[in-house]
């Protein structure tokens, strides 16, 4: 009713209460007691997101097929997105995650960028390539974990002789809900170097997280076996932890209200989440939703990265964990 002033006398003395919502309706007011198809609160935590395994072995060969096609030229990330399938999902893996499996060519560079979300890569297969952050390049061996903190201008580039592939994980679906997104290109096309670093709070390599596994205690609750946690203090909606377990090992169930994404960095396993047992091996991609029950086991020795929203659900107070045996 554009323009129109409603009386009061209208709600106060509306015949029935299909009338008071009716009225209510055209002031932007709902009613608290009414039914709603999506209740209002749930009593205990809820997603509609679901388990889902993505096989690297097979995003490699779509990504070998990708290199052919397209080049940076007409994409300026040659990327695939694993998007959970549920209805009314474009892009997001898990509710505060996107993640992506992505390649480059030897000799190619995806010029430098910067946006809102926080950013990391898990490199699974390179040697030669490289990211320039806030004007440092820093190598991305086979392994390494690379980060690129919201804000920060970062590109790739790769001067080895072999197509490069890594897995990508933001919290995109985060920025778009809080709605302080934004992306800008460098100026310069790809951002100049400064100096080149392999000792960075950035990068974590591969040998110092073998080196830091090995003399990790394990879990003292058995769901995990041995891990550690990398600080990730200009990444706070973000925690990265790295699990070592033995083969053979298998966790106890458990569920918690944290969102989890995890990339098998060595051996084969199995993991159950909500029911579905998912058998991973090297390169693969799980998501573990919240409050969804789950247990993991080793059929060889294995290292799990995982990425999750605990810091952010920490810090919100939200924070849940139920062992479930």
């Amino acid at each position: 009713m554009d323009g129109a002033i409603l009386s009061h006398d209208d709600l106060r003395d509306a015949p029935d209460l299909d009338s008071l919502t009716a009225r209510l309706a055209e002031r932007g007011l709902t009613p608290g007691w009414i039914d709603r198809e999506v209740p209002i609160l749930y009593r205990e935590p809820h997603t509609d997101f679901l388990p889902v395994h993505w096989k690297y072995e097979e995003a490699r060969a779509a990504m070998d097929g990708a290199a052919r096609l397209i080049g940076h030229d007409l994409a300026e990330r040659r990327n695939l997105i694993m998007r959970n399938p549920i209805p009314g999902n474009d892009i997001a893996t898990a509710r505060t995650l996107i993640c992506a499996y992505q390649t480059i060519l030897p000799g190619e560079q995806a010029a430098s960028h910067r946006h809102a979300p926080h950013a990391l890569r898990v490199i699974l297969d390179s040697d030669g390539a490289w990211s320039v952050v806030d004007g440092e390049k820093h190598p991305m061996l086979t392994g390494d974990v690379v980060l690129t903190p919201g804000g920060s201008w970062h590109g790739h580039g790769h001067d080895g002789a072999e197509q490069a592939y890594w897995f990508d994980g933001l919290d995109v679906p985060l920025v778009h809900l809080l709605e302080p997104m934004y992306v800008e290109g460098h100026p310069a096309g790809m951002e100049p170097v400064k100096r080149t670093v392999t000792d960075s709070p950035y990068r974590f390599p591969m040998e110092r997280t073998l080196r830091e596994l090995e003399a990790a205690t394990p879990d003292p609750e058995g769901h995990f076996g041995r891990r550690i946690r990398y600080e990730t203090p200009e990444m706070p909606t973000i925690a990265i932890t790295m699990h070592r377990m033995d083969g053979g090992f298998r966790g106890r169930p458990y569920r918690c209200t944290a969102n989890s994404v995890f990339v098998v960095m060595q051996g084969s396993g199995r993991s159950t989440i909500d029911g579905r047992a998912i058998d991973w091996t090297y390169g693969d991609t799980v998501v573990s939703p919240s409050w969804k029950t789950a247990e993991h086991s080793a059929a060889e020795d294995t290292v799990l990265f995982q990425m999750s929203d605990e810091e952010l659900i920490r810090w919100a107070r939200y924070w849940r964990f139920e062992a479930m045996d």
